[in-house]
């Protein structure tokens, strides 16, 4: 692993600046889900994962609670992933299009896949201080990836906080307005799209689907 992401993962594993979030986690991770009673959950802030010379970053908001919290990866072992990974799978942008544990072999092309807030928040709803902790992780996974091109957000609140994160560290001018397949240009030369979150209450009530998903991966493939 590279000695960066190296340091930073082993950092973010440890962290424990949101009280809070620590409490949610342990509870998940204790109490589980019905359907993974007999399984060990993560239980623990999420790193990011991928190649560590990506030039496409694709961002969520924070952990599924029996999604990466339990499985140790964003977007996998959930219904989420599972769209996610097919439509990655059938971009070229992965090597199968399951993502369901740790040892499955999911291997990611000049990809890296991370959550803003490494850890899940309770009612899916992180407190602004404890997205102001954690962005200096993401501050880092963004300053780490020396080839990285293109930002891809999956959801409205990835989006606005993508923004918010860019705010903070730049001088930014106009408007970003989160729209479906949209592209912006951020301050640090970087191309972000967005994207509606592949939830299930988005997939099953048709907001999105594979073709629109795979529409904006296929453009960012060929920018790339």
């Amino acid at each position: 692993m590279n000695i960066k992401f190296k340091k930073l993962n082993k950092t973010i594993i440890k962290c424990k600046k949101c009280p809070r979030l620590v409490k949610f986690v342990k509870k998940i991770s204790t109490e589980k889900r019905k359907q993974n009673i007999s399984e060990n959950y993560w239980g623990k802030p999420l790193t990011g994962f991928g190649e560590f010379n990506s030039k496409l970053m694709i961002l969520g908001l924070a952990p599924a609670a029996h999604g990466g919290t339990r499985t140790g990866r964003a977007f996998t072992g959930d219904k989420s992933g599972d769209f996610l990974f097919k439509c990655l799978y059938e971009t070229g942008f992965a090597n199968q299009p399951i993502s369901k544990n740790l040892d499955d072999g999911l291997k990611i092309k000049s990809t890296y896949i991370t959550n803003i807030l490494k850890c899940v928040p309770p009612g899916d709803k992180p407190l602004n201080e404890e997205l102001e902790n954690c962005s200096i992780y993401l501050n880092s996974e963004i300053k780490n990836l020396e080839k990285l091109k293109i930002i891809l957000t999956l959801g409205k609140l990835a989006f606005d906080n993508c923004i918010k994160f860019y705010k903070k560290n730049y001088k930014i001018d106009g408007k970003f307005m989160f729209k479906h397949g949209k592209k912006y240009y951020l301050p640090d030369g970087k191309l972000l799209f967005s994207s509606y979150h592949p939830s299930p209450r988005n997939v099953n009530t048709g907001i999105l689907n594979q073709e629109k998903m795979k529409k904006i991966l296929i453009s960012i493939k060929k920018l790339l």
